[in-house]
């Protein structure tokens, strides 16, 4: 297909890439270096989500997709102060909360959960340096300025969520080179680091137009965009990309379980909310049985990383079982129009709904 002048954006004339769409960084399993690569050769931006990835996994992993493309690859990484460690008792009460949760899925739970609790940042910073993709984003808290000067100088762009004005302008302050609105609408990890994360749940649609009015940086829009009439919305308000990370779950190269791309088509009726139950910090997944538990029985949480190493086999052995009550279903707020598909056939398709949406506009607006 053709596509219009319109769909040309700052950030595919800043990386080459034929559609203004990225697809999301998601941590652990979802991505796969065959959805990034497929993602690439079909004109979008693939991302690897290597938050929990140590140096030489991460090395792994884009070596692993640039074997399969050319294309270039978006990395993100979490960004978090090192929490205190829990005392004992607080190590044996969360624990404990958890027995009940295990025990339904017919395994032992883990009497402690020892450090470390997330790789080393500044190994993983190094190892992103010395690989060198085209763009490289954080989650939670930012890069010193240093750093940020660091990797633009070898070409590497740099993005940084923001939930909030005052995120995204102290993001603007660092000299990063896009930012990324992560909409309340947005499934997984919230990325609030000024403020409580329950004061910035700002729609996507309100936070992208506020940060293209108030930032001078670029604007990449996230969360429950999930067609291309989001795509074409997103852009008309000024933002220069989309970043999809649950239409991308349920396509043929996810590495998500087959419980959880099953849950976006199930489990219609249950809804989206925003739990700490899993990690230690809020995130938007879809409900279900450990969820609703967990908030009626208000157990006590770890903070995250701890809480998140604490139910990572509990989440593994329910996604081994194909158990999706025990599963961390991270899923924006528009996961029912989720579409089982190619990933290639998943970005076409999302570039021709565009077409259609930008013709329509213009039509209605001629009358």
């Amino acid at each position: 297909m053709s596509v219009p002048h319109s769909i040309r954006t700052w950030l595919t004339e800043r990386l080459g890439v034929r559609y203004p769409i990225i697809q999301a960084p998601m941590a652990g399993g979802p991505t796969t270096a065959e959805l990034v690569a497929a993602v690439g050769n079909a004109g979008a931006l693939g991302s690897l989500g290597l938050a929990y990835a140590e140096p030489a996994a991460m090395r792994a992993q884009v070596e692993a997709v640039r074997a399969l493309t050319p294309a270039p690859i978006h990395i993100n990484l979490f960004v978090e102060n090192a929490p205190a460690p829990p005392s004992t008792s607080q190590m044996r009460a969360a624990l404990a909360a958890l027995e009940p949760m295990y025990a339904a899925l017919g395994i032992a739970a883990p009497r402690q959960t020892d450090a470390p609790f997330a790789p080393d940042l500044d190994a993983q910073v190094q190892a992103a340096i010395a690989l060198r993709p085209a763009v490289l984003s954080t989650h939670f808290r930012q890069l010193t300025a240093g750093t940020i000067a660091e990797l633009r100088a070898r070409n590497i762009l740099v993005a940084a969520c923001a939930t909030n004005l005052a995120e995204a302008r102290h993001v603007e302050s660092l000299g990063v080179d896009f930012i990324i609105a992560q909409g309340a609408e947005a499934g997984g990890h919230r990325g609030t680091f000024i403020g409580a994360a329950e004061d910035s749940m700002i729609g996507t649609m309100a936070l992208v137009r506020t940060l293209v009015r108030e930032c001078s940086l670029p604007v990449v829009a996230a969360g429950g965009i999930m067609d291309g009439a989001g795509l074409a919305a997103a852009l008309a308000l000024g933002a220069c990309a989309v970043q999809m990370g649950t239409a991308f779950l349920p396509v043929e190269e996810s590495g998500a379980s087959e419980a959880h791309k099953q849950a976006l088509f199930e489990r219609t009726d249950a809804g989206t909310t925003i739990t700490r139950a899993f990690s230690g910090r809020p995130a938007r997944g879809i409900r279900n049985a450990f969820i609703e538990r967990a908030a009626t029985e208000h157990f006590p949480l770890l903070p995250f990383p701890i809480q998140n190493k604490a139910t990572a086999p509990l989440r593994a052995a329910a996604a081994k079982q194909g158990n999706a009550d025990f599963l961390s279903l991270w899923a924006g707020q528009g996961y029912t129009l989720a579409r089982r598909m190619r990933a290639a056939d998943l970005v076409r398709t999302l570039a021709e709904e565009y077409d259609e949406a930008s013709q329509a506009l213009l039509r209605a607006m001629r009358g």
